[in-house]
C-alpha cells in the first residue's frame, strides 16, 4: 500500500552486466595504479639513498628496533635500540598500536642487530621514512608499506611493537616471504634430487628434509616442481607425478612436505639415473611449452657424489647449459666437496655445504641470488603481485589481522657503477593490499540479492569469491586451511564444466555467459538450502598500463560479475525530494554498508555511515564522497516505510490475549540495506534474543551480504510467505518465523488461512518471529487419523512440525544437532516433489596427527518443485506398503506430508545431511592431481644475462677472491677449476682443467 502511494514517482532501471563489470574493472585498475605508484616512489628513494651512501664498516647508529622499543632496564632506562616510540591504536590498521609518523626495524633472531651491513643498510634506508608518510597522505587506503633488505632487516611502516613467539624467538625473515622471492626472481622449473642412501641416516637425513622443505617454501604458484629420491634405484616420492612437473601451489607444496617427512635412508646412492631423469623432465616440459618457461634448475642434496657423472651433463646440458645445477653437501665431511662443487661450477649453479640445521635457511636462500643476477644487472624493475595470502606471521598475536591480502612489490638495485656488473640486489619494497579494498568497488548491494563479484588470478585460482572459505575452526581459534589460496575457479563455479568461463577469464577476454546454477542460500561449510537460479556472468580482464605503455602483471587477471535473472537485472528507483521532511532520519542503515567513503579524509573517519549520509544530504560536508544512487535508494525506502513502525505499534497494542498468535517481532528490510523492526512483546519475553542484533551477521545487511531471511523470501512469488526455523533460544527450543514479500520489499503482513484436507492445518500468522508452541498442528481427534503420521515440511525437505499417533507434537529444527532428516519412506520416492542434487564443495577433514588434507565432499540437498501441487503413492516396505500423500500449502513454502504410521519402513536407513568424502579410485585421483589447467604465465623472464662475469654464480660482492673463486658469490672474469684428487678416493672424478661457462 505504501509503495502504491508513490507509484507515479517510481522508475525501473535495467542493469547492464557488461557495462557494470567494465566500470568495476576500471575502478580497480585506478586503485591498483595508486598502489604501484606508491611502491615506485619507495624504490626510487631507496636506490638514490644507496647511491649517495658511502659504506662505513665502523658506523655507529641507533635505530628503533621493533622488538626493543619502549623497553626499560632495571634502572628504568630505555634499553639500547629501544628508545621511546609512541604507539596509538589505529582503526585503519585493525586497531593495532602503531606509529604513523615513523617506521621501525625488525630482525630475525639469527641476525645480529649491530652487524656493519645491518647498520649501514638501516642508516641508508632512513630516507624511506618521509616517503612512507607522503604515500599514506596521498592515498589513505594504503596499509602496510615496507622494505625488506637482502641483509635480513625489515623496515615497516607504520612502526609497531614486534612480539616474539611462545619460545621467545623472532622467526619472521622478510627474505623468506613470497613477495620478496617473487620480486627477486623469475618463474622457476625445479627438480629436487635427494640422496636417501644408507649414509644419509640420522642427522644428515633430518638436515636434508629441512633443506627440501625450505626450498619448497621459496616456490609459488608460478613455479613448477618435482622431487626425486635415489639410492639403489630412482623413485618419485609421489608416484602419481612420475615424469612431470606440477605447479608449486600451496596444495602441492604441502603434499610434498608430508611425503618428504616419510623418507627413509637405506641402500647405496647412484646419482646418475636421478640426474638423467631430471634432465629429461625439464627438457620435455621446455620443448612442450609447459611449466614456467623461464629458469630451470636441479637441486642436488647429497652427502657425496662418486660416480662418473660428466657424461650425463655432456649429453643433456652441455654446451648450452640451459639447466642450472645447485648442490647442497649435507654434513661436516669435506671429502666429497670437490666433486659436489664441480657439478655446480660446471652447470651455472651454486655450491654450499650444510652442516647443521641452523645453516639451512641462509644457504638455501643463496640460489635466489644466482637467479636474480640477470634481472639485477639489467635493472628490470618488474612489478609483481603475489597470490592471495594471510599474513598471520606478521602479527601472530592478533587474531583479527588474519586478513586475506595481496602484495605489490618491486626489487631495489644498486645503481653504483662499480657494482652494476655484480648484480647487487639491495632488497625488495612492498605494500599490502587487503582484498576487501577491491571488493568495496563491487559491492553485493549493487548486484542484487543473489548477485556477487569475484576475481581470479592468472593461474585460474580464486582471489576473491563469496564461496571461498579460507578459515576453519580448531577449538576456539580460526586457522587458514592448507589450500586456502589455491582453490581453482572450476572448484567454485563448478557448473562451468566445460571451463568456457574459466578459459575466457584466464585469457582476459570480455563477454558474458548464462547458465543455470544451484545457489547456496545459507552460509557455512554446508549450505542446507539451495535455489535453482539463472545466472548471467559478465567478465572483463583487468589490465594496468604505465606511462611508458608497458603493462603490469596484476594480482587479478579478470573480474566476474554475476547477476541472477529477476533480481539483479533491474533496480527500482524513486524520487524522494518532495518527501525529504517526512524521513526524519530515523532509519538505520547499518555501518557495514558503504554509503559514503569516510576513511580517505582523516576528518571523516569518526563519522558513522548514518552521520555521513545526513551531512551529505544537508550539504554540511561537500567533500564527502558518497554513492548518490545508493543514498537516494535508502532515503526513498526510509520515506516510504516510515509509517510502518506506527502501524505495527498500533497492531501490537490492539492485540488481545484471545487473538494473540505468538508473534514476537515484526521486521522489514530493503535492498538498499535499511531495516525496521517492532517488538510485539516485552524484550524479556523474546525467545530469539540474538535475532537482528548487529553481531548476528546472518540476520543483517552488510557490504557483501544479504540476510538469510531476505534471500529466501526473494525466491518466492509476491504475496507468498516463507516459514522457516531461524535459530534456537538458550533452552534449545527452535523458533518459527514467516516472511512475506511484496514487490521488491519485505513486509510483515497477515498470512491467509491455509486449509488442507480434513483440516490438518489452520494457522494465521503475522510475519516476524514467533515461538514454536504457538505454531502447532490443530489436528482433530478423529479415530481415522490416529494411524497417520503428519509432517509440516518446508521447500528444502526439513521438518518444521510433526504430529504422530497419540497426539505427540514435535518441532524439528534444520540444525544438524537435532538430526533433522527425511526418512526414505517420506522422500525417496520419485513421486515426491523433491529432486536430490549433490553439491561438491572444497572441504577439509582431520587425518591422523591432525594433518589437514584437502578433499572433495558431497551431501544431499533437496529442492522442491513448485509446479507439483499434490502427489501421492505407495512405498514397498517388505511385508507392507506405506502410503503417503503430499500437498502444497498455497501461498507458502510449506507442504503437508501424511504417511501411514502402521507400516514400518525402518529397513531403509535415514538420509542424514552429513558431509561425506568423495572417494576416488586411484587413476581418477591421480589424473586430477596431474592435470595441467590453462594458465597465463607472467609477462617477463630473466634467466640469463651476457654481462654476468664468466664463472660467477651469484650472491653478494666480496672484496677477496677465494681458492674456489669460480664457486664463490663474486668471481674474476675467467675461472679455472683445477684440483688433484687421489684416485683411490674417487676413481671417476674429473681431474682436467675446466673452463666455467657463462651463466
Amino acid at each position: 500500500r505504501q509503495f502504491g502511494n508513490v507509484e507515479p514517482t517510481l522508475k525501473i532501471k535495467e542493469v547492464d552486466g557488461l557495462e557494470l563489470v567494465k566500470k568495476f574493472s576500471e575502478q580497480m585498475e585506478n586503485m591498483l595504479r595508486r598502489k604501484v605508484e606508491a611502491v615506485e616512489r619507495l624504490v626510487e628513494a631507496a636506490e638514490d639513498a644507496d647511491l649517495n651512501h658511502e659504506y662505513n664498516s665502523s658506523l655507529e647508529f641507533d635505530y628503533y628496533n621493533s622488538l626493543l622499543i619502549n623497553d626499560k632496564d632495571e634502572n628504568d632506562n630505555y634499553v639500547e635500540l629501544g628508545d621511546e616510540f609512541i604507539l596509538e591504536p589505529n582503526e585503519h590498521f585493525n586497531n593495532l598500536l602503531v606509529n604513523t609518523t615513523y617506521s621501525d626495524i625488525q630482525l630475525p633472531t639469527n641476525v645480529y642487530n649491530k652487524d656493519p651491513d645491518i647498520l649501514n643498510g638501516v642508516y641508508m634506508s632512513e630516507a624511506l621514512n618521509p616517503i612512507f608518510v607522503d604515500n599514506f597522505e596521498r592515498d589513505p587506503t594504503l596499509t602496510w608499506q615496507y622494505f625488506g633488505s637482502s641483509t635480513g632487516f625489515f623496515r615497516l611502516y607504520p612502526g609497531i611493537k614486534w612480539l616474539p613467539d611462545e619460545n621467545g624467538v623472532i622467526s619472521f625473515d622478510c627474505r623468506n616471504r613470497g613477495w620478496y622471492i617473487q620480486a627477486a626472481t623469475s618463474p622457476k622449473d625445479i627438480v629436487i634430487i635427494v640422496d636417501v642412501s644408507g649414509s644419509m641416516k640420522g642427522l644428515r637425513m633430518t638436515i636434508a628434509k629441512h633443506t627440501i622443505t625450505t626450498i619448497l617454501d621459496t616456490l609459488g604458484e608460478n613455479d613448477f616442481v618435482n622431487i626425486i629420491a635415489y639410492n639403489d634405484y630412482v623413485h618419485f616420492i609421489e608416484p602419481c607425478f612420475k615424469g612431470i612437473l606440477v605447479q608449486a601451489d600451496r596444495d602441492n607444496r604441502e603434499h610434498f612436505k608430508q611425503l618428504v617427512d616419510e623418507l627413509q635412508a637405506k641402500g647405496v646412492g647412484t646419482v646418475n639415473k636421478a640426474l638423467t631423469e631430471s634432465f629429461k623432465i625439464l627438457r620435455e616440459f621446455r620443448e612442450a611449452g609447459q611449466g614456467g618457461l623461464c629458469n630451470q634448475a636441479i637441486m642436488l642434496i647429497t652427502d657425496g657424489a662418486v660416480e662418473d657423472y660428466e657424461a650425463v651433463f655432456e649429453k643433456y646440458n652441455w654446451p648450452d647449459r640451459k639447466v642450472r645445477v645447485f648442490t647442497y653437501l649435507i654434513g661436516r665431511e669435506v671429502t666429497f666437496a670437490p666433486n659436489v662443487k664441480w657439478i655446480a661450477c660446471n652447470n651455472k649453479g651454486y655450491y654450499t655445504q650444510i652442516s647443521t640445521l641452523a645453516d639451512v635457511q641462509e644457504n638455501v636462500m643463496e640460489y635466489l641470488h644466482v637467479l636474480s643476477r640477470p634481472m639485477v644487472i639489467n635493472h628490470d624493475h618488474d612489478i609483481i603481485w603475489t597470490e592471495a595470502y594471510m599474513d598471520s606471521a606478521l602479527f601472530a598475536s592478533q587474531a583479527q589481522s588474519l586478513l586475506l591480502m595481496t602484495t605489490v612489490a618491486m626489487p631495489v638495485f644498486s645503481k653504483k657503477n662499480e657494482t652494476r656488473s655484480h648484480g647487487i640486489l639491495l632488497g625488495v619494497v612492498g605494500s599490502d593490499v587487503p582484498l576487501r579494498e577491491l571488493l568495496k568497488l563491487a559491492p553485493r548491494y549493487k548486484l542484487g540479492v543473489h548477485g556477487y563479484a569475484f576475481l581470479n588470478t592468472n593461474n585460474g585460482y580464486i582471489l576473491s569469491h563469496p564461496d571461498l572459505r579460507p578459515l576453519y575452526k580448531e577449538g576456539k581459534k580460526l586457522k587458514p586451511k592448507p589450500n586456502y589460496n589455491s582453490v581453482d575457479l572450476s572448484e567454485v563455479e563448478w557448473e562451468d564444466q566445460d571451463e568456457i568461463l574459466r578459459t575466457a577469464m584466464i585469457n582476459g577476454e570480455t563477454g558474458y555467459l548464462s547458465m543455470d546454477v544451484k545457489v547456496p542460500v545459507d552460509k557455512g561449510l554446508m549450505s542446507l538450502r539451495v535455489v535453482i537460479a539463472g545466472n548471467t556472468v559478465s567478465y572483463s580482464g583487468i589490465t594496468l598500463l604505465l606511462a611508458d605503455k608497458s603493462s603490469v602483471f596484476l594480482p587479478a587477471r579478470s573480474l566476474g560479475v554475476v547477476l541472477s535473472r529477476g533480481h539483479g537485472e533491474y533496480i527500482l528507483l524513486g524520487n524522494t525530494s518532495e518527501h525529504l521532511p517526512d524521513c526524519g532520519f530515523s532509519f538505520s542503515p547499518l555501518p557495514t554498508r558503504i554509503y559514503c567513503i569516510t576513511d580517505i579524509d582523516p576528518d571523516h573517519r569518526k563519522l558513522s555511515q548514518l552521520e555521513a549520509v545526513i551531512r551529505f544530504l544537508t550539504g554540511e560536508e561537500p567533500d564527502l564522497e558518497c554513492d548518490e544512487e545508493l543514498v537516494q535508494e535508502v532515503l526513498f525506502d526510509a520515506v516510504v516505510t516510515a509509517p510502518m513502525e506506527a502501524y505495527w505499534t498500533t497492531l501490537a497494542l490492539n492485540m488481545s490475549m484471545e487473538t494473540e498468535t505468538g508473534i514476537e517481532m515484526a521486521f522489514l528490510g530493503t535492498r538498499a540495506g535499511l531495516m525496521r523492526s517492532a517488538l510485539y512483546v516485552g524484550s524479556e519475553k523474546i525467545s530469539n534474543r540474538k535475532f537482528l542484533t548487529q553481531k548476528d551477521k546472518e540476520s543483517i545487511f552488510t557490504m557483501d551480504h544479504f540476510p538469510l531471511w531476505y534471500r529466501r523470501a526473494a525466491e518466492h512469488p509476491p504475496g507468498s510467505f516463507i516459514y522457516s526455523i531461524v535459530s534456537e533460544d538458550d533452552s534449545g527450543n527452535p523458533s518459527l518465523s514467516t516472511r512475506g514479500e511484496g514487490k521488491r520489499k519485505l513486509f510483515t503482513s497477515h498470512v491467509p488461512h491455509h486449509v488442507c484436507p480434513d483440516p490438518f492445518v489452520d494457522a494465521s500468522f503475522l510475519a516476524g518471529s514467533m515461538t514454536m508452541e504457538k505454531a502447532v498442528f490443530n489436528v482433530p481427534s478423529l479415530s481415522s487419523l490416529q494411524i497417520l503420521n503428519c509432517f509440516l515440511i518446508d521447500n528444502n525437505g526439513f521438518i518444521l512440525i510433526s504430529k504422530r499417533p497419540g497426539g505427540e507434537t514435535q518441532g524439528c529444527s534444520s540444525n544438524l544437532h537435532h538430526q533433522s532428516y527425511m526418512h526414505p519412506s517420506q522422500c525417496k520416492s520419485s513421486a515426491l516433489p523433491f529432486s536430490p542434487c549433490l553439491l561438491t564443495i572444497a572441504a577439509h577433514k582431520h587425518k591422523k596427527h591432525d594433518i589437514l588434507q584437502p578433499c572433495d565432499t558431497e551431501y544431499p540437498v533437496f529442492v522442491y518443485e513448485p509446479a507439483i501441487k499434490e502427489t501421492n503413492g505407495l512405498i514397498e516396505c517388505g511385508d507392507c506398503q506405506k502410503m503417503f500423500v503430499a500437498q502444497q500449502i498455497v501461498s507458502s513454502n510449506l507442504l503437508l506430508l501424511v504417511t501411514d504410521a502402521v507400516c514400518d519402513c525402518s529397513v531403509f536407513p535415514p538420509i542424514l545431511l552429513d558431509v561425506k568424502e568423495v572417494k576416488y579410485i586411484l587413476p581418477l585421483k591421480c589424473e586430477r592431481m596431474r592435470s595441467q589447467k590453462l594458465r597465463r604465465r607472467p609477462d617477463t623472464c630473466h634467466a640469463f644475462h651476457p654481462e654476468v662475469p664468466r664463472g660467477s654464480t651469484g650472491g653478494r660482492a666480496h672484496s677477496w677472491v677465494s681458492p674456489w673463486a669460480c664457486l664463490s658469490p663474486l668471481a674474476p672474469l675467467r675461472c679455472v677449476y683445477h684440483m688433484t684428487i687421489p684416485l683411490a678416493e674417487h676413481r671417476h672424478s674429473p681431474v682436467t682443467p675446466q673452463e666455467v661457462p657463462s651463466p
